[in-house]
């Protein structure tokens, strides 16, 4: 075992609850403490973190649901990549990388649990670490459980079956894409917001076709989207990963076929809302198409399989499946609230996985 001596973490917090809008830098704060590393008991490990995922699925936490304002100050969790500092557990030793899912602290001392840390060593490099927070984290499951788990493309359908894929140039959906082209031969339609992005869905990430959100007539959105996706599936999209809801969901399901599936697994566009709009669905039409609309957590639809998505991602990297890895990185764990407040404030810095470097 490494002994270190007593060391300064930083930890990210939120001061208070946020209802409605978009959380401003200043909701946040940096805490600097002390951490006893220097005497570790049995089966703890002493973790350095060195990259902190920034996600949109967090901001939901951070509204009150009916408590007191102040009440909401707290340590920000969520998931972190980094090196194993110490260790008097047999399972780790110093130097091994690892993905968690753990508070947003810079140096922390820790039990390690199989659920919320797992080991990266010998899949990683110093200089790939952070895809333990990216595709080799909860953006990579969470596209491996929606298409490989939940949407099931069909190998056997008597057509070539069409996914559409909603804020596809994110961390979630450039990975999807990849997967659903390049793993299962799907014709992937995605959505992105703006020229560029729309153009990098095409150029880095694969996609056969782009739609240009931003350029949607306003108040007929819906309706401007399903004439899109007709103009790539005349005859209707088989699956939607949905990642925005909206007119997104609204439109992909007015364009859904017979036997098609949904799966949810986010809607950033009312996650700033406090009383937030869903899209009407006509259940009674879903029972004559077959269709099927299933919501997923990726961690829990994952247990038991992490070995089995590790494995399946890595060989996919490797043989050029999921070739395109896009990161966008702001520097210092003092950064985390700017780049946090980046994924809801459209952005065109921001390609694929944002990821805070310590």
């Amino acid at each position: 075992m490494s002994v270190i001596m007593p060391s300064t973490t930083k930890s990210v917090y939120i001061k208070h609850f946020v209802d409605a809008g978009v959380p401003e830098e200043e909701d946040f704060e940096i805490v600097e403490s002390q951490v006893d590393t220097s005497s570790l008991e049995d089966g703890q490990v002493v973790v350095q973190v060195l990259y902190m995922s920034v996600d949109p699925y967090l901001r939901p936490g951070m509204k009150s649901q009916g408590a007191p304002k102040d009440a909401g100050r707290r340590l920000i969790e969520g998931f972190v990549s980094g090196k194993v500092a110490a260790s008097k557990n047999p399972k780790w030793t110093v130097g091994d990388f690892f993905g968690a899912n753990l508070p947003f602290s810079t140096l922390q001392v820790i039990s390690p649990d199989s659920k919320r840390m797992w080991k990266l060593t010998g899949l990683v490099s110093e200089e790939t670490l952070s895809y333990g927070v990216g595709v080799l984290g909860m953006p990579g499951s969470t596209s491996y459980a929606g298409i490989s788990g939940i949407l099931r493309p069909n190998p056997d359908s008597d057509h070539k079956e069409t996914i559409f894929i909603s804020a596809a140039s994110g961390a979630v959906g450039s990975i999807a894409g990849q997967i659903a082209k390049n793993v299962y031969s799907l014709n992937t339609i995605g959505s992105a917001g703006g020229v560029e992005k729309v153009d990098l869905l095409k150029k880095s990430f694969g996609y056969d076709h782009a739609i240009d959100y931003k350029s949607l007539p306003e108040g007929g959105e819906r309706e401007a989207m399903v004439a899109e996706l007709k103009k790539y599936a005349p005859e209707g999209i088989d699956m939607y990963f949905e990642n925005v809801g909206g007119y997104h969901f609204s439109a992909a399901f007015d364009s859904l076929r017979a036997h098609g599936r949904i799966a949810l697994c986010g809607t950033i566009s009312n996650y700033n809302d406090v009383n937030p709009k869903f899209p009407e669905v006509n259940i009674s039409s879903m029972i004559y198409t077959q269709q099927r609309i299933e919501g997923f957590l990726c961690f829990p639809y994952l247990a038991g399989q992490k070995g089995n998505f590790l494995k399946d991602m890595s060989a996919w990297i490797k043989e050029g499946k999921v070739s395109s890895i896009e990161e966008t990185f702001y520097e210092g764990v003092e950064a985390w609230p700017k780049a946090f407040r980046s994924l809801f404030v459209g952005t065109h810095k921001n390609k694929g996985k944002v990821v805070v470097r310590i």
